[in-house]
């Protein structure tokens, strides 16, 4: 199933010569900036660990439906791990019997656990029950406890070009209207893109965010104050536009041409929205950030 996962070509030649040697290491960390399909990746590879052979229950793995892989995701609006995930996971392992395929566990964004939900998994790690293969994603190495970190082996994906990425969102998601342009602007990050090809609110929030460039472009800052005030009271969707916005500017600043942005515009433009999502995870006033914004990137 690994084959299914595009790029990183060397990452999945290693992961599968490990897996045909038997040597892959109990845990594996993959780590990936936001849209890069570590979690995809994450289902490839459990997916290979207890059905070599492929066939219905390695898909049913890759559709996060499969009893023999255990997803743990984070909760509520900060998307923490919390402990009482990581116990749940720990007595399902050690008390409940194996299947002949073993089992597989998959923590996603691993730099969410805080320091207790970290402990509880350290010792799983440090003793592993045998059979079980323990996936974890996370944006960076870096960004996860050093505990865990060092009890895993790391590998690290990056996005995929621009061209594989138009060529993935013409196979997946034919209604895509401008497949060019959102590699451009996603730079790669096939998650990213495709969630703006296929989910409403992803959608919405990436033509807002192509709106507010035209309107830089133009200096119009009526406009940007009227399109950002429907995001004054939703702080992940205006956090989700910002971002996109700064993806937006990235592309422009690469030569994508689409909407008319100066260099120093698109440049300005993407620092004032990273300063303004720092803000706003600083709890400061919302509409006064985006009323700034809007003024600061319409000069």
């Amino acid at each position: 199933m690994l084959d299914a996962f595009r790029g990183n070509q060397a990452l999945k030649e290693s992961l599968q010569a490990a897996l045909r040697a038997g040597r892959l290491s109990h845990s594996v960390l993959l780590c990936g900036e936001a849209g890069c399909g570590s979690g995809f990746a994450a289902r490839c590879l459990a997916a290979d660990y207890l059905y070599p052979e492929g066939g219905p229950q390695a898909n049913a793995v890759l559709e996060g439906r499969a009893a023999e892989c255990i997803e743990v995701r984070g909760e509520g609006a900060s998307g923490e791990i919390r402990i009482d995930a990581v116990r749940q996971v720990r007595r399902k392992v050690f008390e409940t019997a194996l299947s002949a395929n073993g089992r597989a566990v998959i923590f996603y964004g691993a730099q969410k656990m805080n320091a207790s939900s970290a402990n509880a998994l350290l010792k799983v790690l440090e003793e592993p029950p045998e059979g079980v293969l323990f996936v974890l994603t996370a944006t960076s190495a870096a960004a996860v406890l050093p505990t865990i970190r060092s009890r895993c082996a790391i590998y690290p994906i990056a996005p995929v070009t621009r061209q594989e990425c138009v060529a993935w969102l013409r196979e997946n998601c034919p209604d895509c209207k401008d497949p060019e342009l959102l590699a451009a602007v996603y730079d790669g990050h096939i998650g990213r893109a495709a969630a703006a090809a296929r989910e409403p609110q992803a959608a919405q929030s990436f033509e807002t965010a192509c709106q507010l460039a035209q309107a830089v472009a133009k200096g119009d800052r009526y406009r940007l104050m009227q399109l950002l005030a429907g995001y004054e009271k939703d702080k992940p969707a205006a956090a989700r536009l910002l971002a996109d916005l700064a993806s937006v500017a990235a592309a422009e600043l690469a030569g994508a041409g689409r909407f008319g942005m100066s260099a120093h515009q698109a440049a300005r433009t993407a620092s004032q929205c990273g300063e303004t999502l720092q803000n706003m995870n600083r709890n400061l006033n919302q509409k006064l950030l985006l009323t700034i914004l809007a003024a600061r990137i319409a000069r």
